[in-house]
């Protein structure tokens, strides 16, 4: 039975198969349920292996984060962890994976308002940690296109948003990370009203698009799908500014940011 059968067999993409048969990343149970069924495996069998599925832990360097990884998330950093390319498209606040340790604070502490001070310096940590990808020996390609109005949003004070953005520009040095600027003269655009991710593969069939909100997230892996993220990001990639006119877009607002951090202590 090929991938894209047994795929097809339980509701599930070719990736998602993929995936579960290489071991890379979280797997659910009803999902390996259906397929015991399809694969018409015995009941003992069955068992055996349901059981496991519904007892597995997260592996790897976020093995030690679990307590602080909601459920949602676990996929995205699994998929991070193989991945060949991201594409990051970001309206609200500076990507995740680019974000200083005051400004990722200052973010979870808005949207987690009943977390204590210690479970959101736990998040944090798992914010950070997730970036060690861009330190490895062959990291995979980063490119990001962020919206000015994302930029412009204050996010925990005049230094916090100076000190990001002389981050954005110190990362834009390193040849794995591209970054560009929607600015608001590009007018209207083809994406939603949230962000996303497409997490790429050597095998673009494995490609899948990360979606979340208040409510989880999503993974979307159908061809379809797939293809029209791909074409929104392309769109929105040739509207952006140049890699360079953006670095010194976010060189000015960095500069900004200090002096009215200046005048906001004098």
């Amino acid at each position: 039975m090929s991938l894209e059968e047994a795929g097809e067999a339980v509701g599930v993409s070719r990736a998602t198969i993929h995936r579960y048969e290489g071991n890379q990343g979280p797997v659910r149970w009803v999902i390996v349920e259906a397929l015991c069924r399809v694969y018409d495996a015995a009941e003992a069998e069955s068992a055996a292996v349901i059981a496991l599925a519904k007892t597995v832990r997260v592996q790897g360097w976020w093995k030690a984060y679990a307590d602080a990884i909601p459920d949602w998330i676990t996929p995205l950093i699994t998929l991070e962890d193989e991945a060949a390319e991201e594409w990051h498209w970001a309206n609200t606040y500076v990507p995740g994976i680019l974000q200083t340790r005051a400004y990722a604070s200052a973010v979870i502490q808005a949207s987690e308002m009943r977390a204590g001070d210690d479970d959101i310096a736990r998040m944090v940590d798992v914010r950070m940690a997730r970036q060690d990808i861009l330190k490895r020996d062959h990291p995979p390609h980063l490119w990001a296109i962020v919206d000015e109005g994302a930029l412009m949003r204050r996010v925990g004070g005049y230094a916090v948003m100076a000190e990001q953005m002389e981050h954005l520009v110190i990362s834009t040095q390193s040849p794995h990370v591209t970054l560009q600027v929607l600015p608001y003269s590009a007018g209207a655009h083809p994406a939603d009203s949230t962000g996303f991710v497409v997490i790429k593969n050597l095998d673009p069939t494995l490609d899948v698009v990360h979606l979340s909100n208040r409510s989880g997230a999503l993974y979307l892996e159908k061809p379809v799908e797939l293809e029209t993220h791909r074409l929104v990001f392309e769109y929105l990639r040739s509207q952006a500014l140049s890699a360079t006119q953006s670095s010194e877009m976010i060189a000015g607002l960095g500069e900004k940011f200090a002096t009215e951090a200046r005048e906001e202590r004098s």
